[in-house]
């Protein structure tokens, strides 16, 4: 098996491309058989024809979803308020400072 990195944005990395092919045990890359590149287009540009996995490119190239990213999505920490201490009650009317 070959492996290409999605970084070339090639049709074999596109989520557009229909041959065959599988996420890479490197993050970032596909496998696929170089006997075996050829896939048809869907829905891009060149849609419904045989495209050259490995070599073809185009301007509307979409990640295949399946390509594990180099670094792993980080969920965001849940909104919770910073804990900080009690605020002050205002000054009753009485002891203000303002004439």
């Amino acid at each position: 098996m070959a492996v290409q990195s999605a970084e070339r944005r090639r049709c074999l990395s596109c989520n557009r491309w229909g041959g065959a092919r599988r996420p890479a045990d490197a993050a970032e890359h596909v496998e696929y058989d170089e006997e075996n590149d050829r896939g048809p287009c869907q829905e891009g540009p060149w849609h419904g024809s045989l495209r050259k996995g490995p070599r073809n490119a185009c301007g509307q190239w979409l990640r295949w979803v399946e390509i594990r990213p180099a670094t792993p999505d980080v969920a965001p920490a849940a909104a919770v308020p910073p804990e900080s201490p009690e605020t002050p009650s205002p000054l009753p009317a009485s002891e203000s400072h303002e004439p």
